[in-house]
């Protein structure tokens, strides 16, 4: 009996989690190396050495991943100031149906097809720089992919042509229902083809992040792409929403007119409910360009407490809506942004309440890319305290007020800057009591 109940108890206790390590001069050189010896399980830590560069190709596969609530973890270790280098091959590195990952402290380039391919569940990367992708920066599955955390990371010098771009986020709503992409205190610049960030997902909650430079849009927040998903799924399936909160967006190219759109593409809708908050809008292109291009199928779009300005000429058209189709006629709501004046297609004062317009926002230093609001801006106090949906048009779990403020540089973790507060919300994604914060100056 006694022998019976210690057996009992030793198959009824947790696995202790083991910590591997990876790298030159270690027993498993490679990941894929140790990924073949070793089935990974949940708490888990892979420890990469850095000061190398490692071969692309790189396979997390389904047989080790986590458990939710207790990931697997795999970290890049810095080495003198060096992360791990990640380098080439079609795919440089795919999670594979391997759920619940944490993928850090890495430095990933040169995929043909993709730098990163994400097609699992509950995976997050941070910490990490992905850039000099010929084609996709980081694409995610239209099938078995789920909720996606990208955190504390840049990416940069990728995308291609039309239908490749620096990040591609899709979920499977069939095979992860309930999906949410949480992007937040990432800096996305120097795009070379397709948008920023183009996401299919089901839930966006894009924050405190700095956009500049797409070839194209510099987001675009759309359905699912119709031909490629599971069978049962259909259009009105999940509606898709997205809340877009304490951004900083440069559009830049004089050869594109639009900085966002929502809805859909031509190949999936969205049908869903879109908020931008508290962003920071920079036309810099020097020609007209649209902010909010809203196209195909769209439920609603709420606007407060943003500022659009134009520095280098040309006019803002505030929003293009022949291409939306509504599917409960139109819905625009918004109060207390600012805008440039001798904007156009500004919606009407029964859709935008409390707007301001100008001729200078009195950004701190524009110049150098400080954009905190001075003291004497009149963007200073002049935010909704407290922005509300339309009636009827709820959007679900908005994130207010935003706590935090987006930086033009890589993030390291645990670093972002508070947003402040001194009893009433500046508009944009600074507040003014931050200057002294911001003395750097937001440089490169």
């Amino acid at each position: 009996m006694r022998k019976a109940a210690w057996i009992l108890l030793l198959m009824s206790s947790p696995v202790l989690a083991a910590t591997y390590q990876v790298g030159p001069s270690r027993t498993y050189t490679t990941l894929n190396a140790l990924f073949a010896a070793v089935n990974l399980g949940g708490g888990d830590i892979v420890e990469v050495d850095g000061g190398v560069a490692y071969g692309g190709g790189v396979v997390v596969p389904q047989a080790d991943g986590g458990a939710s609530g207790n990931p697997v973890v795999i970290r890049g270790i810095a080495v003198g100031g060096q992360r791990p280098a990640i380098v080439g091959a079609a795919n440089t590195v795919e999670f594979r149906q391997s759920d619940h990952l944490v993928f850090e402290g890495f430095d990933i380039s040169g995929g043909t097809s993709r730098c990163i391919l994400q097609g699992a569940h509950d995976v997050t990367v941070r910490n990490s720089v992905i850039h000099d992708c010929p084609a996709h920066g980081i694409l995610g599955t239209d099938q078995l992919s789920g909720s996606f955390t990208l955190e504390y990371s840049e990416i940069y010098n990728a995308g291609n042509g039309t239908n490749q771009h620096p990040l591609y986020i899709q979920s499977d709503e069939i095979a992860h229902p309930g999906s949410v992409f949480r992007m937040q205190y990432c800096y996305v610049h120097n795009g070379n083809g397709g948008n920023l960030l183009k996401s299919r997902h089901e839930r966006n909650e894009i924050y405190y992040n700095w956009f500049e430079g797409a070839t194209y849009h510099e987001l675009e927040l759309i359905g699912p792409d119709e031909n490629t998903q599971q069978a049962g799924w259909t259009r009105d399936l999940i509606r898709e929403d997205s809340d877009i909160v304490g951004n900083v967006i440069v559009h830049t190219n004089p050869a594109f007119g639009a900085v966002i759109r929502v809805g859909g593409d031509g190949t999936g809708q969205s049908k869903g409910r879109t908020r931008f908050v508290n962003n920071t809008f920079i036309l810099a292109a020097g020609t007209d360009a649209t902010v909010f291009r809203l196209f195909d199928g769209i439920q609603s779009v709420e606007m407060h407490n943003n500022v659009i300005d134009v520095t280098a000429g040309g006019t803002a058209r505030i929003e293009r809506t022949v291409e939306a189709v509504w599917t409960d006629g139109r819905q625009i709501h918004g109060s207390n942004n600012w805008i440039e004046s001798g904007s156009s297609f500004v919606p009407t004062t029964a859709e935008w309440s409390a707007t301001l317009t100008g001729t200078n926002p009195g950004f701190v230093n524009a110049g150098a890319w400080n954009l905190v609001p001075q003291t004497s801006s009149p963007l200073r106090n002049a935010g909704n305290p407290a922005p509300v949906s339309a009636p009827g048009f709820p959007f679900p779990l908005p994130l207010f007020p935003p706590v935090n403020s987006p930086r033009r540089q890589l993030v390291s973790v645990g670093s972002q800057t508070p947003r402040g507060s001194d009893g009433q919300i500046d508009i944009g994604a600074f507040e003014a009591m931050a200057d002294l914060i911001f003395a750097d100056g937001f440089g490169d």
